[in-house]
């Protein structure tokens, strides 16, 4: 795919997964039709809208729950907390007896509004309640559109690290408005687009130079540009978790780009607003170029190119500029092993054997890594 790609006109991506197979709808105004995406293809016309206090500010849930109305479709609303700390064991079981309380049964589906923190812990409660419960995904932030909200993974973080604790429960459909990016902070916008740039770095070098030429439009407002780039990022997530869903043939493990630095920075940080996820994952994808060029599978000035464009989004590349002095080296090393991915002790990475093709390693040489650890560029 060429830097000179065209715009989408499809709206939609299938996530090929057989009876679990699923659609990723992007339309604009996509939240004030959602009734009649879901009126035939749930269940029951029974709903719970899970989402947070910041999203019930908005006029999204109003939205959407109109159009739930005008299809026929009964709806009540749990809200919880804003921000990274509600995927905690204390404000999943809040939520759980939230959703209980009034009375449920099997086919009560489960609908998140909000980021992606909203989708895992809804998610992991439609998982958890009555041993499984239907799931719908309506993300309304960039992070969420383009990564969090397809897959099916769900799940809450635990003291000894990110995400330790859920379950792959797939959703029903995923209808993404990219209107609602229009109320969105400049900050969570960036934040989100690392994940976007992630998706070229890993399977689509062309990608990554369209992002390169319109990747401030993204950023920006350009609403074609937005939604090119939301629906190529779902396109090449549904192609990897079609072929390998529970992450268990290799295949998965490439979407973890840049993300074993970035969940060591977020637990030595506490999951605050201090830093975001994607702005984890950004200086962790800049981390992992420069430990795949220190490997010799890239050119010194793929680092580069990528520190570049980043930071011409207006995103953070350098742990240093999250804390003044940065993350001492061995804290970095404890929590990396502390990681879902590391195996017996081993951290394994997520490298770049060129621009646009990933692949896992769990031999990274430890005395390279312990210097860039040091000394992060």
């Amino acid at each position: 795919m060429s830097a000179a790609m065209t715009m989408p006109a499809t709206g939609s991506v299938r996530v090929p997964l057989g009876e679990r197979g699923y659609d990723v709808r992007i339309a604009p105004g996509l939240l004030d039709r959602a009734g009649e995406e879901l009126a035939g293809l749930l269940p029951s016309d029974r709903l719970v809208i899970v989402t947070d206090q910041t999203m019930a500010a908005t006029p999204h849930l109003p939205r959407l729950e109109a159009s739930l109305a005008e299809s026929g479709l009964k709806t009540r609303t749990v809200t919880v907390p804003a921000g990274e700390a509600s995927k905690s064991f204390g404000v999943f079981a809040q939520l759980c007896e939230a959703v209980l309380e009034p009375g449920i049964d099997r086919k009560t589906t489960i609908l998140a509004l909000g980021g992606g923190v909203v989708g895992d812990l809804a998610g992991f409660a439609a998982a958890a309640l009555l041993r499984g419960l239907p799931f719908v995904q309506v993300p309304t932030t960039l992070l969420a559109q383009v990564d969090s909200s397809v897959g099916g993974k769900t799940g809450i973080n635990a003291q000894a690290g990110k995400n330790l604790v859920g379950a792959f429960h797939q959703p029903r459909r995923v209808l993404i408005d990219p209107t609602t990016l229009d109320t969105l902070p400049l900050r969570e916008l960036q934040a989100g687009y690392a994940e976007v740039a992630k998706y070229g770095l890993i399977r689509d070098a062309g990608f990554f130079a369209w992002l390169e030429e319109h990747g401030q439009g993204v950023i920006g407002g350009d609403q074609a540009a937005r939604a090119f780039a939301i629906e190529r990022s779902c396109a090449i997530k549904a192609e990897i978790v079609g072929d390998d869903e529970f992450e268990t043939k290799g295949g998965r493990a490439l979407l973890n780009f840049g993300h074993t630095f970035a969940h060591a920075y977020e637990n030595l940080t506490g999951y605050g607003n201090r830093l975001l996820h994607g702005e984890a994952v950004g200086i962790g994808m800049v981390q992992a170029t420069e430990l795949s060029v220190r490997a010799g599978h890239l050119p010194a000035e793929t680092t580069d190119r990528v520190r570049r464009h980043l930071r011409e989004l207006g995103l953070k590349t350098a742990p240093g500029e999250v804390t003044n002095q940065g993350f001492a080296a061995d804290a970095m090393l404890t929590a990396m092993r502390r990681d879902k991915k590391a195996s017996q002790g081993r951290i394994t990475f997520v490298l770049l054997q060129r621009l646009g093709q990933a692949f896992t390693s769990d031999q990274v040489d430890a005395a390279v890594l312990q210097d860039l650890l040091e000394r992060p560029v």
